[in-house]
């Protein structure tokens, strides 16, 4: 009982020790096995120490008894004091004693020493032991988790390829090796599908738009010709949008591995200006201040995102003195873009439903003029590609607070 406990004290004094100074998993588990070695030898020392005072107690009895006739001893001891020429029984016992004392004391101080010399060494061959072993242990698992983090940068043709006994490791190692392949697989075939949905989709609908421009252009065509054209004009061009908007978040949903520095202050005054006609039109202010903030990233796919919130939050607007505001913040190991909108009253219940695709507050298709319903789950899908995220928070007066964090 009394090892078990010790060893799992040891244990947990190890991993405080680890975890207060930030060393990695392997670190911790070598200095766990090296720390559980060195406490068994400090139990067993104790053992043997304990085993030997107790055997030394019991063979140190005196093996005999005097007589009252005088007897000759000679003294052949260092550490015993010397005896005078006559003693009598009792003074011999006594000193007798005094002097098993004194060699038990000796013994056991020479046994610590000895002991404390050898659970040393112990100590060192017990932490390389453990060094060696858990470096051997924890090596395929590091490779493993090397190639994980690789495959985590949309780097998918990198493989383990473990090599050594068919373990446990070895079977795992194969297993996240099969996986990678169908993951290869799909990937490789969403991006066939992106690029030939791309121009499959395209291509008739711009030819819509060019069909029917041509025909309004004509003078000759009747008012009922070119009401009936610009109505299919607008459902050609919401169509337009539409594909643009799934081929977008189709591309989004992988993590981005070609980053470049973008400033993403510019690109938010990008999307105001863009923006900023509409906002007079509908009576909306554009508000705020952009200190600039620089990240690493895609700047085509930066600029969606500002566009899209600032279009969602001009749209869905106050039909009069409504205002948006567009800001820039840094925060430790964040950049930050904030857009706030008034607007109707959102209920916190209704905020994860809008950034699914083609979901509405309070509807569940789209079925309005305002967009297609893909523009905060495009947001949404650009962030995370990204490495970050968007959150949305209701404003108690009406409108949200949209805040998209990008690591720097």
């Amino acid at each position: 009982m009394i090892h078990i406990v010790c060893c799992f004290q040891a244990e947990d004094a190890i991993r405080y020790f680890c975890l207060s100074r930030g060393l990695g998993d392997g670190y911790k588990r070598q200095l766990l096995y090296g720390g559980m070695f060195l406490i068994a030898g400090v139990v067993l020392l104790t053992i043997i120490y304990l085993l030997a005072a107790r055997a030394l107690d019991r063979g140190l009895a005196l093996p005999f008894e005097f007589n009252e006739m005088q007897t000759d001893v000679m003294i052949v001891s260092d550490v015993c004091a010397p005896l005078p020429e006559s003693v009598t029984k009792e003074e011999f016992r006594s000193w007798f004693q005094d002097c098993t004392g004194t060699q038990r004391a000796i013994a056991l101080d020479q046994l610590l020493r000895s002991s404390l010399l050898a659970l040393l060494g112990m100590a060192v061959a017990a932490f390389a032991f453990g060094y060696v072993m858990a470096g051997r242990v924890l090596s395929p698992l590091g490779r493993i988790t090397r190639t994980a983090r690789r495959v985590a940068g949309s780097d998918l043709h990198r493989r383990i390829e473990l090599d050594g006994p068919d373990d446990e490791l070895k079977e795992l190692a194969d297993t996240f090796d099969e996986m990678l392949d169908r993951l290869d697989r799909a990937f490789t075939a969403q991006q066939r599908f992106v690029a030939n949905a791309s121009h499959e989709l395209r291509t008739p609908l711009a030819i819509n738009r060019t069909l029917l421009e041509v025909q309004l252009s004509d003078p000759d065509a009747s008012p009922e010709l070119i009401q009936l054209g610009n109505t299919l004009l607008a459902t050609n061009e919401r169509s337009e949008q539409l594909v643009e908007g799934l081929l977008l978040l189709a591309r989004s949903e992988n993590e981005l591995v070609d980053r470049k520095p973008v400033d993403l202050a510019e690109v938010a005054g990008q999307a105001v200006e863009q923006t900023r006609g509409e906002a007079q039109a509908r009576g909306v202010e554009i508000r705020g201040g952009r200190p600039p903030v620089h990240v690493q990233g895609n700047g085509v796919l930066l600029e969606r995102i500002a566009l899209n919130l600032v279009q969602n939050a001009v749209r869905y607007n106050l039909p009069t003195d409504g205002w948006v505001r567009v800001d820039t913040e840094v925060r430790p190991g964040q950049a930050v873009l904030v857009v706030e909108n008034t607007g109707p009253v959102v209920p916190a219940y209704e905020i994860d439903n809008m950034f699914e695709p083609f979901r509405r507050l309070r509807t569940q298709r789209t079925g309005s003029d305002k967009g297609v319903g893909l523009g905060l789950s495009i947001v949404r899908s650009v962030a995370r590609a990204h490495g970050g995220y968007v959150v949305a928070e209701p404003r108690e007066a009406g409108g949200l607070v949209m805040r998209v964090a990008i690591p720097v």
